[in-house]
């Protein structure tokens, strides 16, 4: 297992990221879920999760309670689940 590391930070552009590290699953989905809505607290955010290899549903869960305030850059692998999960049907996602 991949810890979970987590940071905000905001882009030239001035839009604001929250960047995920790791796999998100049972043992951390509550840190990610806080530092989603954290994160959107202010606006939208863009969810940088091009190096999360592996996410439960405790995470997709999550994503879908802040999907009116963020957008997905994902790692190719989570493509297949978060279609299936309907999330990119209300999500903006890129790669």
């Amino acid at each position: 297992m991949t810890p979970l590391t987590l940071e905000t930070s905001r882009r030239g552009d001035g839009n604001r990221v929250l960047t995920a590290t790791g796999e998100i699953d049972l043992s951390n989905v509550a840190d990610f879920s806080r530092a989603l809505g954290d994160a959107t607290a202010d606006g939208p955010v863009i969810v940088d999760l091009r190096a999360v290899d592996y996410l439960d549903s405790g995470a997709i869960n999550a994503l879908f309670a802040h999907a009116d305030q963020i957008s997905l850059v994902i790692n190719p692998v989570l493509g297949p689940v978060l279609t299936i999960s309907g999330l990119t049907s209300l999500v903006d996602v890129g790669h």
